[in-house]
């Protein structure tokens, strides 16, 4: 192994893929340099404030199997932190709300006849013990689902789900994403087959601030609203990179390793030299935005924490009540309901401000609870970002550029190579720390 302690090592991005990998380098009694681009850290796992309270921008829960996560917590001495609690899960189809919780759920779930409640139960029971996800990289998950599931379960459950996570690739989805919902879905299940779910009380960013103190407290930095511009290479080797912060000044520093974890179709705006076929590699994956809508409301929307939609006019994937499953008294009695939706870069929403998005969702309340009336909203806020969720097409392993790039010093550890399993929290500690290792390994 060679020493490279004494070599300085640059992070573009500070969420928890940059910010875990930095954790694992300074641990080895290495140094890194953070830019973040944003005037926070955390990515799409960070935070705003509401008095005295911190509150996820984005929705975001623990699973039981997410270890990565879980073992950060108790290294920082906060996994006393996390509450764990049976989750509750809704379907919202032709003005009605279904449990969706238990098997029991699903076999009282009328819009699908029983049979096909049979066959869809036998098939989910299925697919969360299937180890071999590799042989779903072939087929789409819609083509699986209208084999496996039938018509019509794929018509009412499967077909509307698809389309409010990928809107127009929803039919170019492999069935290795779908896989790895139920995967990691049957993980967090206990004996009774009930799911738990997690929050660390008090906010994700206990952790982020754990990890900034600890970055910056050994002989390490981070540089927010500092956003890198160019990337230097000489003889094929990474040489430094440019950087200009909010005030326009630009800087010029000198690295030998830089890790990336921006998602990975910026890449070749910073960099000239990289081949072709890695930089289309780079820029093939396509991505889906995010846009969440955080109502904080001075009544509940309904009883459960997770009601996926399954109506075409509802301008939104779910309902998210996440005191539903958290004590409300944490936010001054408020109850507090994300409306999320995954969407194309050309959605008319990226152009809207904030107040028409929110006046455009609040009949789609009252279609999901009749009573809902403007009285109940005490406060609302819009949260966007363009690259939330990457589309995985089939044969999608072939197509993830390495984390290793062809440039000497360059690495990668982007939400898009966070596979099989889908994006998460969990998972880009797991990458960050991964890609970490390999460098230093190197």
């Amino acid at each position: 192994m060679n020493n490279t302690n004494n070599k300085r090592i640059a992070i573009i991005g500070g969420g928890y893929s940059g910010l875990s990998a930095a954790h694992t380098f300074i641990k080895r009694g290495y140094s890194v340099q953070i830019y973040e681009a944003a005037p926070f850290l955390g990515g799409l796992a960070s935070t705003f404030n509401i008095g005295n309270s911190a509150v996820e921008k984005f929705y975001h829960h623990l699973f039981l199997s997410d270890n990565y996560l879980i073992d950060l917590l108790e290294e920082f001495n906060l996994k006393s932190h996390i509450i764990w609690k049976n989750s509750s899960t809704s379907y919202f189809h032709n003005g009605r709300i279904y449990p969706f919780t238990t098997p029991i759920d699903l076999l009282k779930f009328s819009p699908v006849n029983f049979i096909n409640r049979i066959r869809m139960g036998l098939l989910a029971l299925y697919l969360q013990r299937v180890k071999n996800w590799k042989k779903y990289e072939k087929i789409t998950a819609a083509e699986y689902m209208k084999k496996y599931a039938g018509s019509q379960n794929y018509k009412i459950i499967w077909e509307p789900l698809l389309k409010g996570k990928f809107s127009d690739y929803y039919q170019d989805v492999s069935m290795s994403w779908l896989w790895s919902k139920f995967a990691t879905r049957v993980a967090s299940r206990d004996r009774n087959f009930q799911e738990k779910l997690g929050y660390i009380d008090g906010s994700w960013n206990l952790l982020t601030d754990a990890l900034a103190t600890f970055i910056t407290k050994h002989n390490s930095k981070i540089d927010l609203n500092t956003r890198v511009s160019k990337i230097h290479v000489e003889n094929n080797k990474i040489t430094g990179l440019d950087t200009i912060d909010n005030d326009g000044n630009t800087t010029t520093e000198n690295f030998d390793i830089i890790l990336s974890t921006i998602p990975t179709f910026y890449l070749p705006n910073l960099i000239q030299e990289l081949p072709d076929d890695y930089k289309k590699r780079l820029t093939d994956i396509q991505y889906e935005g995010a846009i969440a809508a955080v109502w904080f409301l001075n009544k509940p929307l309904s009883n459960s924490y997770w009601m996926n939609i399954s109506d075409p006019e509802i301008p939104f994937l779910l309902a998210l009540e996440h005191t539903n499953l958290f004590n409300s008294d944490s936010y001054n009695g408020n109850h507090i309901l994300y409306t999320a939706d995954y969407v194309t870069q050309n959605d008319p929403r990226w152009q809207m401000d904030d107040e028409t998005i929110l006046n455009s969702y609040i009949p789609h309340l009252k279609k999901i609870n009749p009573n809902f009336e403007k009285s109940w909203i005490n406060k609302t806020y819009i949260h966007k970002e363009r690259a939330a969720q990457p589309v995985v097409t089939l044969n999608y392993s072939d197509k993830i550029p390495d984390t290793k790039s062809p440039i000497d010093g360059l690495w990668l550890a982007a939400m898009s190579q966070v596979y099989p399993q889908d994006r998460g929290t969990n998972y880009s500690i797991g990458l960050g720390q991964k890609v970490a290792q390999d460098i230093m390994d190197k």
